[in-house]
């Protein structure tokens, strides 16, 4: 597998295909968003939560209401560019797989 600068593999993370799953949807994302050419005003809160969201995925298993936070805010920030649906949506099916929203 083909690693981005700064990825490294953790033991015991490669076991866990969710993991790998969300490692590769925000891989991804962060990819696109670096490649937009246009600035909007909340790209550094996505860029900094799409990094907080690669950090959990690199650490191991992750924090469901943590995954949860972080993907809201990364689609409240680029949700409405067009461009980015697709990786975006990505991310979103990536964090369901550790489990539903919490009943209320």
């Amino acid at each position: 597998m083909l690693r981005s600068l700064g990825q490294r593999s953790v033991a015991g993370s490669d076991d866990d295909p969710r993991v790998a799953e969300l490692r590769a949807a925000v891989s991804r994302l962060r990819r696109e968003l670096a490649a937009l050419p246009a600035e909007f005003p909340d790209r550094g809160i996505a860029e900094d939560e799409l990094a907080a969201l690669a950090a959990m995925a690199v650490s191991g298993l992750p924090e469901i209401p943590r995954l949860r936070r972080s993907l809201l805010l990364v689609a409240g920030s680029i949700g409405s560019v067009s461009a980015l649906a697709t990786g975006l949506a990505a991310v979103r099916s990536a964090v369901e797989l550790f489990g539903g929203p919490p009943r209320r």
